[in-house]
């Protein structure tokens, strides 16, 4: 039954965003702003939840989002590319960034913090472009890709056992969204079904006794599919603060592009 409300919900949201993530794969413009004070907030800081993991996940290249690119949340994690459209400061080939936090203005679509807004210029530029209050910007959504990093779970400090665990998941590759996510004993088939707290933050009030695996329903495009670790995840003494390797690695679900959208020739 756990199964079939975890499948059930999957399809709604795949059915709602699916055309929308899609379409993402294609070039948008907007505006991007220059923000000094953008910095990795104090563990489990920011709307996404990241914290000072912020820093970690993409070199220290990381953006916070207008309401249009945070989605309530689904956009936390998602890896973007972009380049400036002034031709006599900025660099043709721009800068890749992840979104770690929401804000609030709906002037700008992104704000980035000194090496991400520097990233945008030619050489020697960039003092040029941080005089400016925005930029104009052409940006698209990209596969993320952390090389050597399976997708991890951060087991959060609100946590406590033996029946509630917060988990934030960490270095989720490809151009994907986690829709649903199950927990189970390791060889049971009582999968539990987890709650979105919010990005990529998820908890649950039913653990189960013993070490731990999971599952979740991952859509990318149109489609979507079940990705699982078949071995123990988090051992039966879990941790508050710790962060465990799943094993595996999250690719693109579907490849396929947005019928009639303007496309870009990114280098």
């Amino acid at each position: 039954m756990a199964a079939f409300l975890t499948f059930m919900v999957a399809l709604f949201f795949s059915a709602t965003y699916g055309s929308v993530s899609a379409c993402e794969r294609c070039a948008r413009q907007g505006k991007a702003a220059y923000s000094p004070s953008l910095s990795p907030l104090p563990r489990g800081g920011g709307v996404c939840g990241y914290g000072a993991k912020a820093a970690e996940i993409n070199g220290g290249f990381f953006a916070t989002g207008g309401p249009r690119q945070h989605r309530g949340g689904l956009g936390c994690g998602r890896c973007f590319q972009m380049r400036c459209r002034d031709a006599e400061l900025c660099s043709s080939g721009g800068v890749r960034v992840v979104l770690t936090d929401f804000h609030r203005s709906n002037r700008t679509d992104f704000k980035l913090g000194g090496p991400a807004f520097a990233g945008l210029a030619k050489p020697g530029m960039a003092h040029e472009l941080k005089r400016l209050d925005a930029v104009s910007v052409e940006y698209k959504r990209i596969p993320c890709d952390y090389k050597d990093k399976n997708l991890s779970i951060l087991v959060e400090e609100q946590s406590k056992r033996p029946s509630n665990l917060v988990v934030k998941f960490l270095y989720q590759g490809g151009q994907t969204d986690i829709l649903a996510v199950d927990v189970a004993q390791v060889g049971s088939s009582d999968w539990r079904f987890m709650t979105r707290v919010y990005g990529p933050v998820w908890s649950t009030d039913r653990v189960p006794t013993g070490p731990l695996q999971f599952r979740a329903v991952v859509t990318g495009g149109y489609d979507g599919k079940w990705v699982w670790a078949e071995q123990e995840v988090l051992p039966a003494n879990w941790q508050p603060g710790q962060v465990y390797d799943t094993g595996v690695r999250i690719a693109d679900v579907a490849r396929e592009g947005c019928q009639g959208c303007a496309k870009l020739d990114w280098k």
